[in-house]
């Protein structure tokens, strides 16, 4: 059964009956894993390797897994730091920074790779504008050309890894105060700003081949009414025409305040995939899940599968084999300098 468009969650740390028989529809693509699904690695790699024997090929199993404040699963794996780490370091270090970014983005990939996760919602390719709380730290840095450089060596470590990579979010999230999850945020600079600022790290990903981007749910209001990931502007001829993007779009959370006055989940489900996104995130919402699988029904794009396809993770080493891993060991190390340089910086 080829992947459907619609990526759910699930309640708790196994599976009900119910969201068995859920993630056999057709129209369930994937299944993203948030804290309360985790109590341990061992339970979590149980939990995915149940969701993967649902369907051939398998369903995409993703996480919000950036480091930091945005870390799902944290008990037994390493603590990763905040990506604004790397940025504090590249101000300092180039070449150093740039090494880190990869050791970073390979260790972020192996553990969750370890426990058959397919890919991480990441990097977070925002600028540092300082206005977004939301952001914030999550961001490596104000400078479009490093934070290109840094996402550049996060997603080569990243699939080093086994693992794809998905860039959120497009066209950048950092330049509004507003918070998406809580309201709609509106962005009132014009395009060319934006194309020669927070455009620039998507561009550099994209000629460099990430497979996966997430929009973000902000309108440009200078540029288009519609918040970027229900916007044929921004994602078929910006993303896909001007940039040339030939991966996956994931929708952002379609159970986010941003998105509520766009109509009920089935009509913003439509507005996401008629705008271009090749998968819809319904997450925290079991019945708005049901509601677009209902209205999806028979819906099939054999380009956005094969896309999608492409998320499946590859090799996946054992737990036991990272920890007799040498280049694992210094990995780790350096997750950890890197988080203390952060927590030195913070103020007490």
């Amino acid at each position: 059964m080829p992947l459907g468009p619609v990526m759910v969650d699930l309640e708790g740390t196994s599976m009900t009956a119910w969201e068995r028989q859920l993630l056999k529809r057709p129209g369930v693509g994937g299944v993203i894993l948030f804290t309360r699904n985790f109590e341990s690695r061992e339970q979590l790699m149980a939990l995915v390797a149940e969701i993967h024997a649902l369907r051939d090929p398998h369903l995409l199993v993703a996480v919000d897994h950036e480091g930091g404040r945005v870390q799902r699963f944290r008990e037994g794996f390493t603590h990763l730091p905040a990506m604004a780490a790397l940025g504090a370091l590249h101000d300092r270090d180039r070449a150093a920074a740039r090494r880190a970014a990869r050791t970073l983005g390979w260790l972020l990939a192996v553990e969750l790779r370890a426990v058959g996760v397919d890919f991480s919602f990441a990097p977070v390719l925002d600028l540092a504008h300082g206005c977004s709380g939301v952001i914030g730290d999550r961001a490596f840095h104000r400078r479009p050309e490093v934070v290109g450089e840094l996402g550049h060596q996060v997603v080569a470590g990243m699939r080093a890894a086994g693992m794809e990579a998905v860039g959120k979010h497009f066209p950048g999230h950092g330049g509004v105060q507003a918070d998406s999850h809580l309201a709609l945020p509106v962005d009132h600079r014009p395009f060319d700003r934006i194309l020669h600022d927070d455009l620039q790290p998507f561009d550099r990903l994209v000629r460099e081949g990430i497979a996966g981007i997430m929009p973000a749910h902000v309108v440009y209001d200078q540029v288009d009414d519609l918040p970027a990931g229900f916007s044929p502007l921004w994602l078929q001829r910006v993303l896909r025409g001007r940039l040339g993007f030939k991966g996956a779009i994931f929708s952002d959370d379609l159970s986010m305040a941003a998105t509520e006055s766009f109509g009920d989940f089935p009509r913003r489900a439509r507005l996401a995939l008629e705008a271009g996104c090749d998968m819809v995130l319904v997450c925290n919402h079991p019945e708005g899940a049901s509601q677009v699988l209902d209205a999806l029904e028979g819906h099939a794009d054999p380009v956005s599968m094969a896309r999608l396809a492409r998320m499946h993770g590859r090799r996946a080493p054992s737990w036991a084999g990272l920890e007799a891993d040498p280049e694992w060991a210094a990995a780790v190390r350096i997750a950890r300098a890197l988080d203390d340089d952060m927590n030195l910086e913070l103020p007490v």
